[in-house]
């Protein structure tokens, strides 16, 4: 990461309530793509590597604190919700004296890094930069008041705005950056004579205007860049423009998407070349897709690794596994954490694997669980056989060695071991080790009673 300036300093205002949210959550921590939105504008504003990160907290503080918990993050209290400008007005005690400070918002998530720096570059440490934006429905936004010349002069809020100022479409995003001591100055002289009796952070504008100092102006590389989030609606709309960014760099980068509109990437997804994604995909976490891999329709992949030219068919949910070369995996099945899967291995329909491991060539195709074992390679496991590796208190391991041959209907107590070629027939429960080789069963005589009625309902 390169910085913008050498002593860059950020300010993210996340004191505000969000009434509209109708919801006890702070705004700032309601999730876009599984991040809360202040966790977004954060990694944003480390891509411009400040020596000051400050984030400003009010309403929910502590819980935000401790879900968005950061150790190069200085958390700065407002007690009393006054304004943007008090906002800031808090945070400039833990700032340098110099230097160029860049104030975000909380509720703004999709702000761009190369926009940022834009604007801090046009800062300079002596000028004052605003990003603005020209739309077309301004209501609610402040407008951006201009001189004869075009030179910016003032930010009138909509409440404050006469009809004529509320026809301009130019509005502020609220995101600026000023010169450290210039901005101090100026906070420290806001005044609340205002329709909502706040101290606005935009009223340093006509103070800089007053001073003579030169107001730049940038716009964002992205209209939705600066949208913020104010209700269900807005997140709602932030989080599918989210996606549809994710899904056009998937795009750009060679993957098939049988639908753009029907993808979530809530994390970092990887991908190798020739990958094919169907439709209502979820990837959680960190995942990694290599060359010629195959997602059927409805899979959730959760922190996993899948290796090339494996197909993970429709309905399956992978988390927290690796899963190695032209495997099969689903459909309907349910890979848990702590599963690696070598190369060739099938997993299918309503099977579930947990914290095991499975040999090249291993299959269990149907109706199975398999928890806490240890497969070896070219096993084959038949429907409707279990694991039981939970005594109540203690979870116990199995051990199937290589070439072993298991029956449907079997049941595995652990911890067992089941020896190299072994064949299980159907039916068994299995109590002790099985010896290599040979097949093992646990018989019982069948008896007919042929005198036998049926109940039959009163």
């Amino acid at each position: 990461m390169t910085s913008s300036a050498p002593s860059l300093q950020v300010v993210v205002l996340a004191a505000g309530q969000g009434k509209r949210m109708y919801s006890s959550l702070p705004k700032v921590l309601h999730p876009l793509a599984g991040r809360p939105l202040l966790a977004h504008v954060i990694a944003a504003a480390r891509l411009l590597s400040p020596r000051h990160l400050c984030v400003v907290v009010g309403h929910g503080a502590q819980a935000v604190r401790e879900r968005v918990a950061a150790a190069d993050v200085v958390w700065v209290g407002q007690e009393r919700q006054l304004g943007t400008g008090h906002a800031v007005l808090q945070a400039m005690p833990h700032l340098e004296d110099e230097g160029t400070v860049l104030v975000l918002y909380g509720d703004v998530p999709l702000i761009g890094a190369e926009t940022l720096r834009a604007l801090v570059d046009a800062a300079g440490g002596d000028r004052l930069a605003l990003l603005t934006q020209e739309i077309a429905d301004p209501k609610g936004y402040g407008r951006i008041a201009r001189d004869a010349n075009g030179r910016v002069a003032r930010i009138v809020e909509e409440k404050d705005a006469t009809d004529a100022e509320r026809a301009i479409r130019e509005v502020n995003t609220g995101i600026l950056a000023a010169p450290r001591r210039k901005l101090a100055a100026w906070l420290s002289a806001l005044r609340n004579d205002n329709a909502q009796g706040e101290y606005y952070l935009t009223d340093v504008v006509a103070a800089a205007v007053a001073e003579g100092v030169a107001v730049e102006v940038r716009h964002p590389r992205a209209a939705h860049e600066s949208l913020g989030v104010n209700s269900m609606a807005e997140l709602a709309s932030l989080e599918r423009r989210f996606q549809m960014n994710q899904a056009a760099r998937l795009l750009e980068s060679g993957v098939t998407l049988a639908d753009p509109s029907r993808i979530d990437v809530r994390g970092e997804l990887a991908c190798g070349r020739d990958v094919s994604i169907d439709v209502n995909c979820i990837f959680e976490g960190r995942v990694s897709l290599a060359d010629g891999v195959h997602i059927g329709a409805n899979c959730i992949l959760r922190d996993s690794t899948v290796g090339a030219g494996t197909e993970i068919r429709p309905f399956t949910l992978v988390e927290g596994a690796v899963i190695g070369a032209n495997a099969r995996i689903g459909p309907y099945a349910r890979i848990r954490p702590g599963t690696q899967l070598a190369d060739d291995v099938h997993i299918g329909n309503f099977v579930e694997v947990k914290a095991s491991t499975f040999g090249r060539g291993s299959k269990a195709n149907h109706l199975a669980y398999v928890g806490d074992s240890s497969v070896g390679s070219a096993v084959n496991i038949g429907a409707g056989t279990i694991t039981c590796n939970y005594d109540g208190a203690n979870k116990h391991r199995t051990v199937i060695e290589d070439d072993v041959q298991i029956g449907s209907d079997v049941q595995l107590v652990a911890p067992v071991t089941v020896g190299k070629g072994a064949t299980i027939a159907a039916g068994a429960t299995i109590v002790k080790d099985v010896p290599p080789g040979g097949l093992t069963l646990t018989e019982a005589k069948q008896v007919t009673d042929p005198g036998w009625k049926r109940p039959r309902k009163k």
